[in-house]
Parts: C-alpha cells; sequence; structure tokens
C-alpha cells in the first residue's frame, strides 16, 4: 500500500432516533447497530445525530451514508427530519451511494419525491418472509441472494409511492416495498439487516400490552424468531459494491 495514500472518507451514519432508555443500555443505540452490521469500526463512521439538530458536513465529506431507523414518523415532519430530507436530496444530486433502514427507507424515499403514511394493510412484526421480484434479479446488490430470505421488521408506516424511477426489488407479505432501488447507488429496506433476535425478542416482550391492543400476540412471534443472516448481509454487501466501484476508476 502507498504510505502517502490518502485515507478512506468516513461512512455518514445519520442517526434518526432510538429505542427507548431500557433498551438502548441492553443492546446498544441505533447507530451502533448499525456500525456493527456494516462491519465498520469507529473510525470508520461519522455520526450525525440529526434527530438532536446536528447537521452532516457536505456530500463530498463521505464515501457513503447509512440512515437508521426511528421510533419518529416521517409523517409528523418534524423539523429536524425535514432538515435531514433536504440534506439527502443534495446528497443523492451528488450521486452519493447510499442505504436506508426502516425510517431511513421512508425518509429518502420522502426526499426523493415518493410518499409515506401509515400502512393500510397493518404494522409488521417480528421474522418475516421476504420475496425478491423480477427486478431484483439483474441487481447487482441483489446477485446471488435467493428468491426469497427472512428478515427481521418492526414498522407501522411505510412507503406508499414510490419516487420516479425507483424500483422495488422485494416485498413481504403486507408491504410491497421491502427493499428498494431509489436511484443507481442508493437503496433502502423497510425491514432491519442490523437487528438480530435478542433485539427484537426483548422489543416485543417489552411492548406486548400495546401491541395486543392492537390485536397482536407479540409473545408467539417472540417465540418465532430466527437469525436473518441473509438480511443482516445486505449493509456489507453494499459497501463492498461501493468500494469495487471505486477501484473501477
Amino acid at each position: 500500500m502507498n504510505a502517502f495514500a490518502a485515507p478512506a472518507l468516513p461512512v455518514l451514519i445519520l442517526h434518526t432516533g432510538d429505542p427507548d432508555d431500557t433498551l438502548r443500555d441492553r443492546h446498544g443505540d441505533y447507530a451502533q447497530m448499525l456500525r456493527h452490521a456494516a462491519g465498520l469500526g469507529p473510525d470508520a463512521v461519522h455520526i450525525v445525530r440529526a434527530d438532536a439538530g446536528e447537521r452532516p458536513l457536505a456530500p463530498a465529506a463521505y464515501r457513503a451514508v447509512l440512515i437508521t431507523g426511528s421510533p419518529a414518523m416521517v409523517t409528523d415532519r418534524e423539523p429536524w427530519s425535514e432538515q435531514a430530507a433536504d440534506w439527502l436530496r443534495q446528497a443523492a444530486a451528488a450521486r452519493l451511494p447510499m442505504f436506508g433502514v426502516c425510517y431511513g427507507h421512508q425518509l429518502l424515499a420522502h426526499a426523493l419525491g415518493g410518499a409515506v403514511d401509515y400502512n393500510p394493510r397493518g404494522r409488521e412484526l417480528g421474522t418475516q418472509n421476504i420475496e425478491c421480484l423480477a427486478a431484483a434479479a439483474g441487481d447487482p446488490l441483489m446477485a446471488g441472494l435467493p428468491v426469497s430470505f427472512p428478515a427481521q421488521l418492526l414498522h407501522a408506516q411505510t412507503i406508499t409511492r414510490l419516487p420516479a424511477g425507483a424500483v422495488a426489488l422485494a416485498r413481504s407479505a403486507l408491504d410491497d416495498h421491502q427493499l428498494v432501488r431509489l436511484a443507481p447507488g442508493i437503496y433502502s429496506a423497510q425491514f432491519h439487516p442490523e437487528f438480530g433476535p435478542e433485539f427484537m425478542r426483548d422489543h416485543l416482550l417489552r411492548y406486548q400490552p400495546d401491541y395486543a391492543r392492537e390485536g397482536l400476540d407479540a409473545g408467539a412471534l417472540a417465540a418465532s424468531l430466527k437469525p436473518t443472516p441473509t438480511a443482516a448481509s445486505l449493509l456489507r454487501r453494499f459497501l463492498n459494491l461501493r468500494q469495487h466501484a471505486t477501484a473501477q476508476h
């Protein structure tokens, strides 16, 4: 390696919220979960707390962006969220590679002209099956993946209309937009690649009475949780795609 080579640019993790204190103390915050799932060390990332009003640097300061989930709702149009959406539009115009998860998935779609609302088919929870769509066959992120795989789901809102030019790559029983290519190099997942069964179990049992009021059996969902290695691989696959593309130029 050239001793004088410029250091790699960091990956921005746009932090949009956290679990409650009990779950965060036990499992870490959402930015750290995303960092671990992406295989990134602490020095390889720049974590920006968008939900606390922090602002990222210019898009040129980063090699890629990961956007966390959040207990917030995109439809609330919080000032910090709209500010983050404006930055994401700038980053998309600069062709910065991005991957959004759950809230990040919805925020990217909103920023790029899509629509977000409560899923009319209902809330999705627990380990559920993700089915790849025809468009996945020609997508570099999806190369070699099985046609269906389990993933951890935890959401009430969803993308109800894709932005112009976006393509759905995978769906679930209740959501047609589980995995989306919003533009070349810009992806998002409604499911959670960064969540493992342990976090999901603790969440479901902690909020079991709330889910029961919606007619959902969180205890049964907790008992049926399982590992989701294919879903968990997507963040690393995404970053490897970007490294390979950079190496070719």
